[in-house]
């Protein structure tokens, strides 16, 4: 391999990286790019690795990828195994995907989102901070909470006005409901982590970079109930599954949030720039989103109900959405930001980094890998149902 230069025209020297959540949606794009085009090593951590199974070395022999003894699986839960340190001093990086992402487990699990994305990431950054060990921390667009364009009157023309709506890393307060809104216990388990982060950089020097994405889209992200996952998975997920169901989207609230979508593969680019750019990317938080592909998301399901028809060749229903209200889908205690739109100057000034793919593009993407997946399971699934 050609020895690959950073951003400031210097070699790139090869790394051992410990990713936490490589068996993940993010974390299995993130290894197939290190994989697939660079030299660098990868200890992935995680309690699944059906995603990177393709990565690993065949069990009975065989032939040898490319990258043979470059990525090693690591089954462990954060929580409670002290191999976790040995794996961060092996390595130069520490990368924290791990999470419980799904809004509607705040509602439901507001414990378990709550020491998943604060508790159980204590111990990482702790590791980090007193092996000198630098850190890329995943945390989450939501950290925001609302805008403060939604406390003013629907009809106020300041509601159009990007200073009351576009999310700034280093400028944009983080307006969360009130206690009984449980929902928000993902943000602020996520927001108080990034202040411990930013405290251990201040105070005790930790080297690090925290990412914050926007609806990261594409092939492996969440699951379709009911084959391989139960509950309820995010916005996308979820209409997937209406589609392979032929089932009508459900708009919550009349699908009246604003949302940005990127493609997985370039927020992955970014990444990899963070990664390969300790000096110009440490220290900062990162909006990675795309702010071109903002839609409502009735918008967004009107897309994806004519790109599936597109994909499938199957017949959309005469009633493509319907209505539902938050308490009907996630129960008491939800709540929601109006917009979400991310300000891209931090990002492309340090890493000169933009997104590329169109959000028809990269719902086509997905979709044709949904229905390609998962169309025979679902339709299997749904013949069972149907006998019993």
């Amino acid at each position: 391999m050609a020895t690959r230069m950073n951003l400031d025209g210097k070699p790139i020297e090869k790394m051992t990286i410990c990713m936490i959540g490589a068996g993940g949606f993010i974390g299995s794009h993130l290894c197939e790019k290190l994989m697939f085009e660079t030299a660098h090593t990868v200890l992935a951590v995680d309690v699944y690795n059906d995603k990177i199974s393709h990565l690993l070395e065949p069990e009975s022999g065989g032939t040898k990828h490319p990258w043979s003894g470059r990525i090693q699986f690591h089954r462990l839960n954060i929580k409670n195994d002290s191999r976790l340190e040995g794996l961060i001093k092996m390595s130069d990086l520490t990368i924290n995907l791990a999470a419980i992402c799904t809004p509607a487990d705040y509602n439901t699990r507001p414990l378990d989102t709550i020491y998943s994305n604060f508790v159980d990431a204590l111990p990482v950054v702790k590791y980090c901070t007193e092996n000198k060990k630098r850190l890329i921390h995943f945390s989450t667009c939501e950290v925001y909470g609302k805008t403060i364009g939604s406390f003013l009157p629907k009809d106020h023309p300041l509601r159009q006005d990007p200073e009351f709506y576009v999310l700034k890393e280093n400028e944009s307060p983080c307006i969360f409901g009130s206690i009984d809104k449980q929902r928000w216990s993902y943000a602020c388990a996520k927001q108080l982590i990034e202040r411990l982060i930013y405290g251990e950089g201040a105070e005790n020097d930790l080297q690090f970079s925290i990412v914050r994405p926007y609806n990261w889209i594409g092939p492996r992200m969440d699951f379709i109930p009911g084959i391989d996952g139960e509950g309820v998975p995010r916005v996308l997920a979820c209409f997937s599954d209406n589609l392979l169901r032929g089932e009508p989207l459900k708009l919550v609230d009349g699908g009246e949030s604003q949302r940005t979508f990127i493609y997985i593969k370039d927020a992955i680019e970014a990444v990899l720039l963070m990664i390969e750019n300790p000096n110009r990317a440490n220290g900062h938080i990162f909006n990675v989103g795309n702010p071109n592909n903002e839609v409502t998301v009735r918008q967004l399901a009107e897309m994806m109900v004519k790109i599936y028809g597109k994909v499938s060749g199957e017949k959309i229903l005469d009633t493509p959405t319907i209505d539902v209200t938050a308490q009907e889908f996630y129960g008491e205690g939800y709540d929601d930001s109006d917009k979400r739109i991310p300000d891209m100057t931090i990002i492309n000034k340090q890493l000169g980094w933009n997104p590329k793919t169109s959000l028809w593009d990269l719902l086509e993407s997905t979709l044709t890998y949904q229905h390609k997946t998962y169309s025979q399971a679902v339709k299997r699934d749904i013949a069972k149902a149907t006998a019993n």
